[in-house]
């Protein structure tokens, strides 16, 4: 089985292309569309009536180019709003949430820690995955300003290291051994997150689950592409400079109003 419709992702802005990146590696062979909403990054403070009008605004526009699957490379769009986008369309999505259940399943501690947006944290499905495990304590932190900072390009800003060692320590001092990264964005503060975080503490996103289930939905619903255009395409509705940036300039990015 054969499907040569690219594959569809979306985020409220460029952090999404964390996720983007991990599906490229495991599905190189696929096209891909990347919308990054980033006029209205970021979600985390909008309602949930906002995040879901937004989600389907972002669907609408990868429909009409004619993907096969769609990505919901965003934690706060997944959390808020899948279960409404399954609903009104009939077409395969992916989700992503904080990860957990390996990190509940593995920590020695029993004290995780997730890093995440308040629209994730306060939403339905995240209260409801964090109840199913009883004997962790999960310190959660809303990861306030983080995304705003990286969408405007000031991702190693001395604002972002005072954020990060404010919103970090105290998951320190509770003795986590996990930290959860729940916003795509996320990835991206790794190599600083590391300075910050003792070595035994294990940092988790995602990207690769995310991927998988993907390779997945293909191999058993939609079908892999037999093609060789394959090159992937960006939109962003802001400027585009950073997303450029966040990819090395490695592709075009087509700015558009959506």
């Amino acid at each position: 089985m054969t499907n040569n419709n690219p594959i569809g992702v979306f985020d409220s802005g460029i952090g999404g292309t964390s996720i983007w990146s991990a599906i490229h590696d495991l599905l190189p062979n696929e096209k891909t569309i990347y919308l990054a909403d980033s006029k209205n990054a970021p979600y985390g403070q909008k309602s949930k009536d906002e995040i879901v009008a937004l989600s389907k605004k972002n669907v609408e526009f990868l429909l009409d180019n004619n993907c096969k699957l769609i990505v919901v490379a965003c934690n706060t769009a997944t959390t808020n709003a899948i279960r409404e986008l399954r609903a009104d369309y009939d077409i395969p999505f992916v989700g992503i949430e904080p990860a957990i259940k390996p990190a509940a399943n593995n920590s020695q501690t029993q004290v995780i820690g997730i890093l995440a947006t308040k629209g994730t944290l306060n939403s339905e499905l995240f209260n409801k995955t964090a109840e199913m495990f009883q004997n962790t304590t999960i310190i959660e932190q809303v990861g306030y300003g983080l995304v705003q900072l990286i969408e405007d390009g000031n991702l190693y800003s001395p604002e972002m290291t005072q954020l990060l060692e404010s919103y970090l320590q105290p998951m320190i001092d509770a003795n986590i051994d996990y930290l959860v990264l729940g916003c795509s964005h996320y990835p991206y503060l790794i190599p600083q997150i590391k300075k910050i975080l003792p070595d035994h503490i294990k940092i988790i996103d995602s990207g690769e689950a995310v991927a998988r289930q993907t390779k997945n939905l293909l191999r058993d619903k939609v079908g892999f592409t037999d093609s060789l255009e394959n090159d992937p395409v960006f939109y962003v509705n802001s400027n585009p400079a950073v997303l450029e940036s966040i990819l090395d300039y490695k592709y075009p990015v087509i700015q558009k109003d959506f």
